[in-house]
């Protein structure tokens, strides 16, 4: 029986935006459209054998998913917004159903497919919930589309902990800024690393030398967002995606200079020890998970494992010249050195 303070955790899946995100992260921008993914069937006896294999290998593990989001409390809603008569979408439908998820029918009244009616549908089911269900705790939504930005700050207003999980190349930033905590696809637990292919290599290496390929119409695509001047410097306000590293390709324009994520988790760090010092009533020393939730309310997209470190304590170790780690027995605390202490 659920105890009355446990978290209940309401999950919504936009599924094309997530499968054809990844589809397009591994084999490049348009890639979908391209190999006629949406009808393409690789049970058939006609289906392209190369075609099929690059479907394969960017397959979507929604148990990853689906063990992700339990790991928040008790799932309550688990819904899954999709046509699921489409060949590609049907493939599914076995490997979600042995999870208890609910397969809402979006059918297809235009031909972009049903992109705009997920949207929709998946906001209007998330609002109605929140007034259905007082109890519950946790709104995650899996897409990376900045139309769900109203969403996430509605339902963070409403006093529920919204968790954001997407693609790496298709994600918003501000998205992710909206939510509580966003995670990357690629840094859930149990994924594993798929390189991406020949194509989606050479549009990361057209996009960072300004290039840009004929225009295509897009299966999914972020809301464009103003293009920031070529000579404007990347401040350290804006929002980055830190689960991405700096080969990942975005929908979104993002400025010409190539920003080391690096740097940027630097400065983060900086600023949180800055803060919890400022907030501290002069206490010298930090703890260091105060200062991690304080990293990851500034930025929600903040993860220290798509860096390279196994755990945050590995991370702040790699800081050791902005930042000084002790133990006070099971405690482990933390302290902001400035530069000038930096060479002591």
């Amino acid at each position: 029986m659920t105890e009355p303070n446990d978290a209940r955790v309401g999950l919504y899946i936009d599924f094309d935006n997530i499968v054809i995100s990844r589809y397009q992260q591994l084999h490049g921008r348009n890639a979908f459209q391209r190999d006629g993914i949406r009808n393409f069937d690789k049970t058939s006896r006609d289906a392209d054998p190369e075609v099929a294999a690059r479907l394969s290998a960017a397959t979507v593990d929604f148990n990853a998913i689906i063990d992700f989001a339990a790991s928040f409390g008790t799932l309550v809603v688990n819904r899954a917004y999709a046509d699921w008569s489409v060949p590609v979408n049907a493939s599914y439908q076995r490997q979600l159903m042995s999870r208890a998820v609910d397969l809402t029918q979006l059918f297809t009244t235009t031909t972009r497919g049903t992109k705009n009616g997920a949207d929709i549908r998946l906001a209007v089911d998330v609002v109605e919930d929140l007034f259905r269900l007082p109890d519950l705790t946790h709104v995650i939504i899996i897409a990376g589309d900045s139309d769900y930005i109203a969403l996430a700050q509605k339902s963070k207003r409403l006093g529920r902990f919204v968790v954001g999980i997407g693609v790496a190349g298709s994600t918003s930033t501000s998205l992710a800024a909206a939510c509580d905590e966003f995670e990357d696809y690629d840094s859930l637990p149990g994924i594993e690393k798929v390189a991406p292919s020949p194509e989606a290599e050479s549009t990361r290496t057209d996009k960072r030398k300004g290039g840009r390929r004929a225009a295509e119409p897009l299966e999914v695509e972020a809301e464009a967002e103003p293009t920031p001047p070529a000579s404007a410097a990347r401040k350290f306000t804006t929002i980055p995606m830190f689960s991405h590293t700096d080969d990942a390709s975005f929908d979104e324009q993002e400025p010409a200079d190539d920003i080391d994520p690096q740097t940027v988790a630097t400065e983060l760090l900086v600023r949180a020890l800055q803060i919890g010092h400022a907030k501290g009533d002069d206490d010298e020393w930090l703890n260091t998970g105060t200062v991690k939730n304080q990293m990851r309310r500034m930025d929600p997209s903040f993860n220290e494992k798509p860096l390279g470190f196994r755990s945050f304590t590995d991370f702040l170790s790699s800081r050791s010249d902005v930042a000084e780690l002790a133990e006070d027995g099971s405690q482990r605390l933390i302290r902001y050195r400035p530069k000038s202490d930096s060479g002591r």
